[in-house]
């Protein structure tokens, strides 16, 4: 039985950071609707509470509320932003619309000691903090004590150390707050005095105990696509149950270059996991032909997955179980929208297999964030050009190429796709870009090469950086480099004239990313 944080989340665009800075920190978490209810609080038996942010008002009609037992437990509880303020309205506190709004960076003095920042800022000291609120507390209820103030919140921060009760207007959660790490580790750890015993090699242990607990003597079949979740799942699950699991991979003919022997060469060579390779490329193209709407691209390639990937399991006869590679986030996305984590959304590889496939899930992962299935994947051995493979869509190339979809165009894009990962690799940038890739546009160029003018294709290179996924920023290349990439592009692969660099980036609070 672990050390257990539990997180209500209140809808906060952050709230799924708090559950991996609270996981980086060694403390199993979990996150929940803020509409749990006091019996489900008492049954997950936290060592302590953290309120997430939220866009409503306390104020407001229907404001979610903390359930009473979250105060009724005893232990030490933290709310953040809204967190705070439903803390403050729940324990007879006040909260009001502010005169202004504060959002982005702000500075926050504090005021008076506190453990929240022992060790971190001293009375006097100023530090520069996120804030993200239109609302402010007036007046905090009793036994609470003013910490911290800002020039719009005049309760920043604020606690009742005798009742272990802290509140803060800023989140600590996000990479902009500097300090914002320090409090959280103070409030584990000195507050709440946790030890920290969650690590991969327990959490390793002990996936493979329940996987073997689960299923039994059944037999299971995994969807491989050669991306980390997938492949971490099939590694783990080939450690729990050995010949008992059957991975299946659909080579859908939209993969990278050279993609499908390197997933031939690793699980079936290699690890000697029992591997079923359908090359269905001819069939993906076919339906694909004439086919520009991005969605319906998506729709198509879903649809045609399942048929092949039931079609091949039905070949193996008795089967029971099926794995996925379902993380937390969509476990928690799932909750959010459905008030409880028992329903998950469909994998992005599989889009949801029919039910009369009649299959129980497997889903070893779904208590991870992507940064810890990486961190599984080196525990199992994974290599690391496999675990630090940069994300790659379900529909594969289909939704990079924009407009139609031919064999002569996803041939272009794969080969501008290699030369493009060939470069950044040789630079050693590969690993300090989160996601990087090229995108076929539905034009064509007049251009000159030599004597010759030129009527070719165009692609667009992308490159961001990105600490969690939920934000990102354009790559800042170098000239040079870029030149060199758009040059190798241009001569190497007949058929394209132009290279371009998107620098788009990925503003807070969008949760949509490729």
């Amino acid at each position: 039985m672990h050390e257990r944080v539990l997180i209500l989340d209140f809808g906060s665009q952050y709230t799924q950071l708090i559950g991996r800075r609270v996981r980086e920190h060694g403390v199993y978490c979990e996150i929940h609707p803020w509409r749990i209810d006091d019996a489900a609080v008492r049954a997950f038996a936290p060592q302590a509470v953290i309120l997430s942010g939220g866009p409503a008002s306390t104020y407001g009609t229907g404001a979610p509320t903390p359930p009473a037992a979250v105060f009724d437990l005893g232990v030490p509880v933290l709310g953040i932003c809204y967190g705070e303020q439903a803390m403050c309205a729940a324990l007879g506190g006040r909260v009001e619309m502010g005169e202004a709004r504060e959002f982005g960076r702000a500075e926050i003095s504090l005021d008076a000691g506190s453990a929240l920042f022992a060790g971190v800022l001293e009375p006097g000291e100023r530090a520069v903090v996120w804030m993200s609120h239109g609302d402010k507390v007036t007046a905090i209820p009793d036994g609470f004590t003013t910490v911290a103030t800002s020039s719009h919140a005049p309760f920043a921060a604020i606690a009742d150390e005798r009742r272990h009760l802290y509140g803060l207007q800023f989140h600590p959660e996000v990479h902009h707050t500097p300090i914002g790490n320090a409090l959280l580790a103070n409030f584990l750890f000195r507050v709440a005095q946790l030890k920290g015993d969650w690590s991969m090699a327990t959490f390793r242990h002990e996936a493979i105990t329940q996987v073997r607990a689960d299923v039994g003597d059944g037999r299971v079949i995994c969807g491989l696509s050669g991306g980390v979740d997938s492949s971490v799942t099939a590694l783990l699950l080939h450690e729990a149950l050995g010949a008992q699991l059957t991975c299946i991979f659909v080579d859908t003919g939209l993969l990278r270059a050279h993609e499908a022997d390197e997933v031939l060469r690793l699980f079936r060579r290699h690890y000697n996991i029992p591997l079923v390779h359908v090359d269905a490329g001819a069939l993906f193209l076919k339906e694909l032909d004439s086919v520009t709407d991005p969605e319906t691209k998506r729709k198509t390639i879903g649809r045609l997955f399942i048929d092949v990937f039931e079609e091949e399991a039905q070949k193996l006869g008795e089967v029971d179980f099926l794995a996925q590679g379902t993380l937390y986030p969509d476990v928690i996305e799932s909750a959010r929208a459905h008030d409880s984590a028992s329903t998950i959304k469909s994998h992005h590889n599989v889009g949801g297999l029919p039910e009369r496939m009649r299959l129980k899930l497997v889903e070893p992962l779904r208590e991870l964030f992507k940064d810890e299935v990486r961190e599984l994947g080196r525990e199992l051995g994974l290599p690391p050009e496999f675990v630090g493979r940069h994300p790659f869509p379900g529909p594969g190339l289909a939704v990079r190429i924009l407009g139609e979809i031919t064999p002569e165009r996803v041939a272009l894009l794969q080969q501008a796709d290699r030369i493009y990962l060939e470069e950044i690799r040789a630079a050693g940038l590969y690993d300090q870009i989160w996601q990087a890739f090229c995108v076929l546009l539905p034009v064509k160029a007049v251009g000159v090469m030599g004597d010759n003018r030129t009527y070719e294709s165009v692609v667009a290179l992308r490159a961001v950086t990105s600490t969690d996924g939920m934000t990102a920023d354009v790559y800042p290349f170098d000239i040079p480099l870029l030149t060199q990439i758009a040059t190798r592009i241009v001569n190497e692969i007949k058929g394209i004239n132009r290279v371009t660099y998107d620098v788009t980036s990925k503003p807070p609070g969008t949760i949509e990313w490729e």
